[in-house]
């Protein structure tokens, strides 16, 4: 993977499709009438709980659209009447980090994946298609790579060292894929809005005055005032997150490593403090993971959207504040999930597997989803069934403005066509 981050680029010579609007004559928010819902209680292969909620239309189907995430909760999605609407069964489904990704390693989010697919092939459906909203599509998309490959060319290890025993994991099939909002994968995403101006790991207050980010000697506005960073800030910017990253890996394995030895020297000499550092699982910090510069100067990567980030229009707040990406985690979970360097759920490194027909939607208005980031993620899927359609919203389909349709209906519309035109 090339880790020189993502350039914020314009790229005039590839002009995206453009974004597609459909009217306002339809709100189908409510279940249709007739429809059936399960909730079902899933063991997987690993012995872990987990759930999901099964939409069955009032007429016969043998297909089924899947929508999960890694760590968000899933069963009231706002495309789930859609897709009853078009007569397709929908199953929502929970991973085991649900509301709490403080030890998600997502080759482990693997099992929860499949305990989901072979419940559905077990009950009778011959076709399922994977949506991948957002972080979705990471978990989706590393899922679709690994089940492709026979059980002794899987990923053996964590980037933290855990054995993942996918070899033996029953790993059904899947027939379509479906992104919705997609980034590059939570590390790559974490890579674009890491703030590189962290002096001390230790101080979230620390701050090195040439790369902050909300300093107006660097380029800084408020809001509604957009920002203006030259070239060189934003070159040296983002190679110095990449440099941060890298850091935090290097603490991540570390304490990996310290605890390791600890347990081997216990096991041979069955030194008491020995014995209780091999039993201590350390939680890393990571402060200040809100610092995109497209967010605030929006001549970078320029779209339809908002100056602020998904977390909110005051930077300070975003960034400094104790809700955020990553925040607390495992030294496991930020490799597995939050690294740009180590993590194997990376769009880069997965996209390309994908042999199945395939749509992605992009929302315009997006404050996460980048335009030259979804022109990247859509090159790098490797089928060549595949369509891109734009839809004007932001990342979570919301209206623009007052007077429009929430994009999330046109989104609904257009995955409600390909569906059927498809299975």
């Amino acid at each position: 993977m090339d880790l020189a981050a993502p350039s914020l680029r314009q790229r005039p010579s590839e002009q995206p499709p453009k974004a597609v609007s459909l009217g306002l004559d339809w709100n189908p928010r409510d279940i249709p009438s007739g429809s059936t819902t399960r909730n079902v209680a899933l063991r997987t292969q690993d012995q872990a709980a987990t759930t999901g909620t099964l939409y069955v239309p009032g007429t016969k189907t043998s297909a089924v659209v899947c929508i999960m995430h890694p760590r968000e909760f899933m069963a009231n999605h706002y495309l789930v009447p859609d897709i009853l609407e078009a007569g397709f069964a929908a199953w929502t489904q929970g991973s085991r980090s649900v509301g709490n990704d403080l030890r998600l390693e997502h080759e482990i989010a693997l099992f929860d994946v499949a305990a989901g697919l072979c419940f559905l092939r077990d009950i009778g459906f011959e076709k399922i298609v994977l949506l991948g909203n957002s972080g979705g599509g990471g978990l989706y998309c590393l899922y679709s790579q690994q089940c492709l490959l026979a059980p002794e060319a899987r990923i053996a290890k964590t980037p933290g060292g855990r054995p993942t025993n996918l070899a033996t994991l029953q790993m059904p099939h899947v027939d379509g894929m479906v992104f919705l909002a997609p980034h590059p994968g939570q590390g790559a995403l974490l890579l674009q809005c890491i703030d590189p101006s962290v002096a001390n790991e230790g101080d979230p207050l620390s701050v090195i005055p040439e790369l902050d980010p909300f300093s107006q000697a660097n380029g800084f506005a408020d809001s509604p005032e957009s920002s203006t960073y030259t070239a060189e800030f934003v070159q040296r910017y983002r190679h110095a997150q990449v440099d941060r990253v890298r850091r935090i890996d290097t603490a991540a394995k570390q304490a990996i490593a310290e605890r390791l030895a600890a347990r081997k020297r216990a096991k041979d000499s069955g030194d008491p403090w020995d014995l209780r550092k091999g039993s201590h699982a350390p939680i890393i910090t990571v402060w200040r993971t809100d610092a995109d510069l497209r967010c605030y100067d929006l001549s970078l990567d320029p779209s339809d959207r908002r100056y602020g980030s998904v977390w909110g229009s005051n930077p300070l707040v975003s960034n400094y504040g104790s809700v955020g990406f990553a925040r607390l985690c495992s030294p496991e979970a930020w490799l597995s999930t939050w690294s740009g360097a180590s993590s194997n759920a990376l769009l880069s490194k997965t996209a390309p597997s994908i042999t199945m027909p395939t749509l992605m939607i992009e929302y315009t208005g997006d404050q996460s989803c980048f335009p030259s980031v979804c022109q990247d993620i859509f090159a790098a899927i490797g089928t060549s069934d595949k369509r891109r359609e734009r839809v004007r919203g932001d990342h979570h389909g919301r209206p623009l403005s007052s007077e429009e349709e929430p994009g999330r209906y046109v989104a609904g519309r257009i995955i409600q066509s390909w569906l059927r035109e498809r299975y």
